[in-house]
């Protein structure tokens, strides 16, 4: 069964909470916006510990290293079979200095050209309303969870 472990990075200005969310790059992707973004996230193996696979993930996917006091989140299972883990961090980083990865597919399809697309075209800070609309529905889950874990606490 494969699985991915990923971030959502949130922060807070004033009282409004902001989640982080990275948009897949690719021609796929390309002109799809709604639904369509992420938290960071990634595969890893049943050797590696899923924390440090989303910290790595992370890393990879935006160019920063995350650190800070996370909370673990309760994984969701998408409809591919997929577990998706994640955790939430209090974290704040500029979106216009990501730098993600790059993948290599054939494209145009049957062409025989490989191009060189990057994993993460772009991420932004959304507040929770857009933030819901924007994310990939079965991830939708993880934000509704940290809310609910830190709404205490505000």
């Amino acid at each position: 069964m494969k699985q991915s472990a990923g971030i959502l990075a949130y922060k807070f200005i004033g009282k409004t909470i902001f989640f982080l969310l990275v948009h897949p790059g690719g021609p796929f992707w390309k002109n799809k916006d709604l639904e369509s973004w992420s938290i960071p996230k990634g595969e890893f193996t049943e050797e590696e510990d899923p924390l440090d696979a989303a910290v790595r993930e992370f890393k990879e996917e935006t160019g920063f290293e995350v650190e800070g006091d996370f909370i673990k989140l309760e994984y969701i299972k998408l409809k591919s079979g997929k577990i998706v883990h994640a955790w939430a961090v209090e974290f704040d980083l500029d979106e216009t200095m990501i730098k993600s990865n790059d993948f290599e597919m054939e494209w145009p399809p049957k062409s025989g050209k490989l191009q060189n697309f990057p994993e993460i075209d772009k991420g932004d800070w959304f507040q929770t309303d857009e933030a819901l609309k924007k994310i990939n529905p079965a991830q939708a889950d993880f934000i509704i969870q940290i809310i609910s874990k830190i709404s205490s606490s505000l």
